[in-house]
């Protein structure tokens, strides 16, 4: 007999689970575009913004996902025809790649598997060989969605500068802003990317990209960036339309304020911290499991590991099986294997994802690993004991 009805749980990478004071906030009329409240609350949001990003530096919104906001970044500083260098560590790195070539760069991938995070020397080894300094940025993504992987952004800046070379250093943030540490102007990044669906806590439609003074002269040396794209009238807007280069996205906005007000009632550093001990009970939870089964954490080194998403490696086609169950037996949406797939496995049968990002809570996560349990219980797979004592031992210690 089905237990999935009643309320069910969104638990994937994004879009993440939507706090109530979110949804309260957007629950309204269109408001007046052109003066009052709204217009006074968006000037407030940029500031807190950047306050979360982690810069003093400049801010632009888009309307749109994370890929827009992909295309809005390397269409203020890339030119058809100039280099990027990506160094890959899962299926978002291969993606802002493609969106490069989709522009005319051309692009230099470094690919470092699907388990592994970037290897800074590696790029560094890459931008000094680069004598004539073709390569106009580096685009790094620091939570890897795909494959779980969090890779030391402020290590590849020291290796690039060790490496002397001019090249902006470019970071997608979309997975971990609001969950993982992110420190922009102090990890020396010049150019960050994120969206609104995934530690923000909105639905999806909302690109940020922030930026720095290097990345605002390469703007202004550009022959030209399309009137949309543009992030100068966004970031420094003579009227309040010029934000959004049009209408706002009024009621993403509302929510946004919301959203914000919440992470900075609990503090940044406590939101970090809730994401890194909920990240650790899961994590001794798989650990236990994996000593009698099949399941395993795709990232073996605990240092690599994302606190926003967990991909897990189960073997084909346990990881759709259990999927499955979750869903339509208990009401627990997983994420998919997405980019995972091998010749033995094209479709990432054998892979599944934990989102654990933006709100959530001790009890929402000790729910996931509980109805994954019985998921392998009910389908027979094998699992070893212990994971929930694990689980529940390391969030009654913090």
């Amino acid at each position: 007999m089905p237990l999935a009805n009643g309320r069910s749980y969104l638990a994937i990478p994004g879009p993440s689970v939507m706090p109530e004071d979110v949804l309260r906030a957007m629950h309204r009329g269109a408001p007046n575009i052109y003066e009052g409240e709204l217009v006074d609350m968006t000037y407030g949001l940029v500031p807190d913004l950047k306050r979360v990003a982690g810069t003093q530096h400049h801010a632009a919104i888009y309307i749109g996902n994370g890929h827009a906001a992909w295309e809005a970044a390397l269409a203020n500083v890339v030119t058809p025809g100039e280099t990027v260098l990506v160094p890959a560590t899962g299926r978002f790195g291969f993606g802002w790649a493609e969106m490069a070539e989709g522009i005319g760069a051309d692009v230099q991938v470094i690919d470092f598997g699907r388990q592994h995070a970037m290897d800074p020397a590696k790029v560094a080894e890459a931008l000094v060989a680069d004598k004539a300094h073709k390569i106009k940025a580096v685009l790094g993504v620091h939570v890897d969605t795909s494959t779980s992987v969090r890779n030391d952004i402020a290590a590849l800046r020291a290796a690039m500068d060790a490496a002397d070379h001019p090249a902006l250093l470019m970071v997608d943030c979309i997975a971990s802003l609001g969950c993982d540490r992110f420190e922009m102007d102090r990890w020396g990044v010049d150019v960050m990317v994120t969206a609104s669906q995934k530690g923000l806590m909105l639905p999806p439609g909302l690109g940020f990209v922030f930026f720095n003074g290097k990345a605002a002269d390469v703007r202004a040396d550009m022959p030209r960036v399309s009137r949309y794209w543009d992030w100068t009238p966004r970031a420094n807007p003579e009227f309040y339309y010029q934000l959004f280069c049009g209408t706002a996205p009024t009621h993403h906005l509302y929510g946004l304020r919301a959203a914000l007000d919440m992470i900075f009632e609990e503090g940044l550093e406590n939101v970090w911290a809730r994401h890194a001990t909920l990240a650790r009970a899961i994590w001794a939870a798989v650990d236990a499991w994996g000593q009698g089964g099949p399941i395993a954490l795709n990232i073996k080194d605990p240092a690599l590991r994302s606190h926003a998403v967990t991909s897990l490696h189960i073997g084909a086609p346990l990881g759709t099986n259990l999927r499955r169950w979750t869903q339509h037996e208990a009401g627990l949406t997983l994420g998919i294997g997405l980019g995972m797939g091998t010749d033995e496995d094209p479709q990432g049968d054998g892979y599944f994802r934990f989102g654990h990002m933006g709100h959530v809570n001790a009890q929402m996560v000790l729910a996931i690993l509980s109805t994954v349990q019985a998921g392998m219980t009910a389908l027979d797979i094998p699992f070893g004991p212990g994971g929930l004592d694990a689980a529940t031992r390391v969030i009654a210690l913090g």
